[in-house]
């Protein structure tokens, strides 16, 4: 159970993996050595647009996808390529939405397709998005993660709303260097909640929990057994 946590953590990464490195101690320090830094801004960036709104698209099943909004990386920061008419909104998260001692936080390599309902769009998603153009305006990830606390504590930045919600459910995906696309989960959002409270990280429980106390927020991450495109986890 306890490896099988770690690797769902992992896959939060970009939202969000997780991987903490007390651990995995070995990957921990080897990523930490080969991503020290953020990485020219071309390696994390898809050339092919299309490409990117695809990858976005496979977060959720294609009854949710086909219409909701995506949004693409761009060199200055998210941006909308197709409008959207039922409130979600699919993107392609990279490796800087993870917390800040991930040793893959800089990993230009990863991919997380991740589609978020309507309440987690106008609550969790701004996070995203702001994460992102700090980095991308040359921000240190001290720096970005003071900002994100500040913005949150002054509430330029809301709190997570009722029912917030994500599909990750692509088996194209990239979560981390250890965990590749992982398993097909989903994600609830909550500002202040008690894990204890859903059951989560106990023995046998199916929901796992991460929070994050200088964003307070409280994540739970619960697998499920198929991809978005119907295919089973093996």
């Amino acid at each position: 159970m306890a490896k099988r946590k770690v690797s769902l953590l992992a896959a939060s990464s970009i939202v969000l993996g997780m991987l903490f490195a007390s651990a995995w101690p070995a990957t921990a320090q080897d990523a930490k050595a080969k991503y020290p830094s953020m990485a020219p801004l071309e390696e994390y960036l898809m050339a092919d647009r299309d490409a990117e709104i695809a990858l976005a698209r496979s977060a959720a099943p294609e009854s949710i996808s086909r219409d909701a909004e995506v949004m693409v990386l761009g060199r200055h920061g998210y941006e909308t390529a197709i409008q959207g008419k039922n409130g979600f909104v699919c993107v392609v998260e990279r490796s800087w939405t993870a917390p800040i001692d991930d040793p893959n936080f800089w990993n230009p390599k990863l991919r997380g397709p991740i589609c978020f309902n309507a309440a987690a769009a106008r609550s969790q998603l701004p996070r995203t998005i702001k994460k992102t153009e700090l980095v991308l305006a040359g921000r240190t990830k001290e720096q970005m993660i003071e900002a994100i606390a500040a913005a949150i504590e002054k509430k330029e930045l809301p709190a997570m709303e009722p029912g917030a919600m994500c599909y990750m459910l692509s088996k194209q995906g990239y979560l981390s260097d250890t965990a590749g696309h992982w398993h097909p989960h989903l994600m609830f959002f909550y500002s202040g909640t008690d894990p204890a409270a859903w059951g989560a990280d106990l023995p046998g429980s199916p929901i796992l929990a991460f929070h994050e106390s200088r964003e307070q927020l409280t994540t739970l991450l619960i697998p499920v057994r198929e991809w978005s495109d119907g295919t089973p986890d093996r």
